[in-house]
Order: C-alpha cells, then sequence, then structure tokens
C-alpha cells in the first residue's frame, strides 16, 4: 500500500530526470479533423463551438464535426446553426459514445484527429501546440492539459487537488515514455493510427491510444495546449470512478500484453494501473491482518484505522475546524474512491452501458456570475 500510494510516486520522481526523452516539437499544419462526440450538450455546446471557431489554426485546415448521438434536447439546432461557419453536424442513432466516436472518425479526411468533449472550451493556441508534437514521428497521441476551475466547496476541491496529482503523474510518465490513454477531453491522434473502438467500450480515450502505444508510439502529454472544465460533485466523480474502473478491466481483457513483457513500461503499469486496482483488497487484507498482531500493536492499527474511516464517515456533518474539515473530506473522498475501484467490478455482472451516466457540473463561470449578482 505504501509503495503504491507514495513509494511509486517518489520513485517516478527520481527517474524522471534521469529517463527523459523529450518530444521534438516542430510548428506543422497538416489537416485536423476535430470531433465532438456529444448527447444532450446543449447547456454546452455553443461555447464548445465558439472556442474551436476561435482557434490559432488555419481555417481551410480544420474539420469540425459534432457527431450528435440521439440527442434528444437543441444540440443538433445549436450545431446547425454553425454549418455557415464550416460545422458538420452527424445526426446519429442513439448509440452510446464509442459509437460515435467510430462513426465520425469514418467520416473525417483530416490527417490528425483531435477528439474533443463538449463541456471543455479550449485555448486558442491549444490545438496548434497540440499538432506540434506530431512533428516527432515516434509520437501517436497526444493529450492536452484539463484545468479544473476552483470549486466552491471543499469536497471539490478534493477532487481538484487529485486532478492535479493525475495530471502530475501523466506528464512525468510521458517524459519517460508514454502515458497508458490518453486526457479524455482533449487529445489527438494520428488518422492511420485509429482503431474501431468496441461499442461497449468504457474507455475509448484508452483504447485508441493503446492501439498506437502497442505500434511502437509514443502516448505524450503537452501541458502548453490546455481545456478548462468546470468542477463536479463527490457524486458525480463517484459514478465517474466507476466507469473508469469497470473500463480499465475491460482494457485488460482487451489488451493482455498491458500485463506481460509484450508491455515496454510494465513496472510502470503494475505500481500505477494495477497497483490501484489492487487497494481497497490490500486495505482489506491490512484490516483483516491487524488481528494478527501481537497487543499493543493490535490496538494501535485497528484504533487507527476505526478513526480514519470514523473520520471519513462523520465528513458531512463536520464544518469547523477548517484543519478537520480539510482532512475528513480527504478521508472522504479516499473511501469513496475505494469504494468505486469495488464498484468496477459490476462490470462483469451488468451491461456496460448501464455505467454511463450523465455528467452533473457546477455552474458554468457566466452561470455563477449572474447568480453571484
Amino acid at each position: 500500500m505504501i509503495y503504491v500510494l507514495a513509494g511509486y510516486p517518489l520513485l517516478l520522481r527520481w527517474l524522471a530526470p534521469r529517463r527523459a526523452r523529450p518530444v521534438q516539437r516542430q510548428p506543422i499544419e497538416p489537416t485536423v479533423s476535430l470531433i465532438i462526440a456529444v448527447y444532450n450538450g446543449e447547456r454546452f455546446l455553443e461555447t464548445k463551438l465558439q472556442s474551436v471557431l476561435a482557434l490559432e489554426y488555419p481555417a481551410d485546415k480544420l474539420e469540425i464535426i459534432v457527431a450528435s448521438d440521439g440527442s434528444t434536447d437543441r444540440t443538433d439546432e445549436i450545431a446547425g446553426r454553425f454549418a455557415d461557419r464550416g460545422v458538420i453536424l452527424l445526426r446519429l442513432p442513439r448509440g452510446g459514445k464509442p459509437a460515435a466516436v467510430n462513426a465520425a472518425i469514418g467520416q473525417a479526411r483530416g490527417e490528425i484527429l483531435v477528439m474533443t468533449d463538449v463541456r471543455q472550451p479550449l485555448e486558442p493556441a491549444s490545438v496548434a501546440r497540440l499538432v506540434e508534437n506530431f512533428a516527432d514521428p515516434t509520437v501517436g497521441v497526444a493529450s492536452g492539459e484539463l484545468l479544473i476551475r476552483a470549486g466552491s466547496s471543499q469536497q471539490e476541491a478534493d477532487i481538484g487537488l487529485y486532478w492535479r496529482f493525475e495530471t502530475w503523474m501523466r506528464e512525468t510518465l510521458s517524459s519517460i515514455d508514454s502515458m497508458f490513454g490518453a486526457t479524455g477531453p482533449f487529445y489527438a491522434l494520428r488518422r492511420g493510427l485509429a482503431v474501431p473502438v468496441p461499442v461497449d467500450a468504457l474507455l475509448d480515450d484508452v483504447y485508441l491510444p493503446l492501439a498506437a502505444y502497442f505500434r511502437g508510439y509514443r502516448l505524450i502529454v503537452d501541458s502548453r495546449a490546455r481545456a478548462y472544465d468546470i468542477p463536479t460533485s463527490l457524486d458525480t466523480e463517484f459514478r465517474r470512478k466507476i466507469r473508469t474502473l469497470a473500463g480499465n478491466y475491460q482494457i485488460l481483457r482487451a489488451y493482455p500484453a498491458l500485463l506481460g513483457p509484450g508491455n515496454r513500461m510494465w513496472v510502470h503499469f503494475m505500481s500505477y494501473k494495477f497497483g490501484r486496482l489492487l487497494l481497497p483488497w490490500l486495505l482489506l487484507i491490512f484490516a483483516a491482518a491487524s488481528w494478527g498482531l501481537p497487543a499493543p500493536w493490535r490496538g494501535v492499527a485497528l484504533a487507527g484505522q476505526a478513526a480514519f474511516y470514523a473520520l471519513a464517515l462523520a465528513d458531512p456533518w463536520i464544518f469547523r475546524p477548517r484543519l478537520l474539515k480539510r482532512l475528513s473530506s480527504s478521508a472522504h473522498t479516499f473511501v469513496l474512491m475505494m469504494a468505486a475501484t469495488l464498484g468496477g467490478l459490476s462490470v462483469f455482472f451488468i451491461p456496460p452501458r448501464m455505467l454511463w451516466k450523465v455528467t452533473s457540473a457546477g455552474p458554468l463561470p457566466d452561470e455563477a456570475s449572474r447568480t453571484a449578482h
């Protein structure tokens, strides 16, 4: 447990400057197809498209495709309003995100595919910076950096802290060789490396990049290419985490070579991804094994664990002092993430489509401003 939670991140920090493989970036302008797969995204789509149309990239080399996955709100209407500015609306029957992604890739003509979600607006220079990475022939997939705006609650702040740690891990792995997937809301890949995504896949942003990884390409992240997101509640993050962990089990079934010598970053995968799947089981074993310790260590170990879990459970009713609230909220977040890891096993018992839930996000910046005034 100590290795997965602390030892490996410290090892990664030590390795990074000693094993660094800089990406050979150069300004290039290949044709780009930007794909937005969306279901009922009327709240976000107009802002998203405005940010896309403001990109600092040659308009004659940028194709914009909105793949509407059977949307029943005003998504199609909003996308249609941008038709005269080059936005292509691809109306599809409801089939799930992987089906929408596959359909859009089939229509795309660009040398580089940029995959992005509807909720996250892009910085003007983001796509140009992302594309620069493909001047390096070893790069197959390049992810942007997702910046989460400040939340209004401690739990939202904890989720933001967790995401910053995840971002650091991904950037460090990228500097050594590769991540094990992509930043789903904003990444790019070479068109020639795209493969069909299984229609029941929960992590298309891992399935597609790993196909490139096992062909010898690097999956890197470029922190200069930025997209912005708004905070989500812990409940939403819990459901998303269940889907993510369930998707990891699918990925292991689709790419069993991850667990063997065919994975050139086997040690990192086992320490990072596989180790996290083991964490809740290690916690349960640790709790059971504590009963076998001699006195007084048995009491110390059991009391410490009981205090930690009690603090996590009491978090909704703790407001002051601020330090105690910060500790309880962090404990609550950690315990829910461990529960979500166990919940990911549900993919073996229910149809994967049932694990997709509509994201409940906080207010957009302009919405928050109107509320404040």
